[in-house]
């Protein structure tokens, strides 16, 4: 029996909310869209291969990283009898683009467009749809997909794409506000309208010190609507 890494990638532009695949290179399936994977080595726990398969495809190193679950169907892999362990990640598109290797035909497709991939990766991909916003209703996990400098209309954006529902502007920026993580700067964003957005930064010591606390950002996203 094989163990299998599969890293569901998510990643925002300041726009859209996205996943990043790559082009199988072998058979079976070759040349249809994949999430990023590999084979854990006899030496290897399971984070380090994560973090391994991670960096050899894509280039990306220290990012936020979670182990989702293990899908084992007998029959998930035609060829092989394989364990996936799937894990999701959370980057800012925009600061590791750079980053990001092109070897395997890497591409960003929004949440909402996704192209057929691979055996049981849909699966996959809903399960850590599922389990990211179960995780930004009570912690401020989303953070980690934004650039340094963020406008709340870019924040609200994200948090709209990740529950796929609109969002009240005033109850969204007063919850958002109260929660003291978030520090206004006098510089604005001025791309979007005349008058602009002001930026924001994150606390990052009230961030480390709030992730773990019930902060119930978005109890019910229908609500806030």
């Amino acid at each position: 029996m094989l163990v299998a890494i599969d890293c569901i990638i998510f990643g925002f532009d300041g726009q859209h909310l996205k996943l990043l695949l790559i082009k199988r290179g072998f058979e079976p399936q070759k040349g249809r869209w994949s999430l990023m994977g590999g084979f854990i080595t006899n030496d290897e726990t399971l984070d380090y291969a994560a973090a391994r398969i991670l960096k050899q495809l894509t280039g990306l190193t220290y990012i936020y990283l979670e182990q989702l679950y293990a899908f084992g169907d007998p029959y998930r892999d035609p060829t092989e009898r394989t364990v996936s362990v799937a894990y999701f990640a959370l980057i800012d598109i925009n600061k590791y683009e750079e980053q990001i290797s092109h070897e395997y035909s890497a591409e960003w497709f929004p949440l909402k467009r996704l192209p057929s991939v691979i055996f049981d990766h849909k699966d996959m991909i809903e399960m850590a749809k599922e389990k990211l916003r179960y995780k930004a209703a009570f912690h401020p996990v989303l953070f980690e997909l934004l650039p340094e400098k963020f406008t709340l209309p870019q924040l609200q954006t994200l948090y709209e794409d990740v529950y796929d529902a609109m969002i009240d502007k005033r109850n969204f920026s007063r919850k958002m506000l109260s929660t003291g993580l978030i520090v206004k700067q006098k510089d604005k964003e001025k791309n979007g309208s005349k008058k602009g957005a002001f930026y924001y930064k994150l606390d990052k010591r009230k961030y480390r010190a709030k992730f773990d606390a019930f902060l119930n950002l978005i109890p019910n996203p229908q609500s806030l609507k």
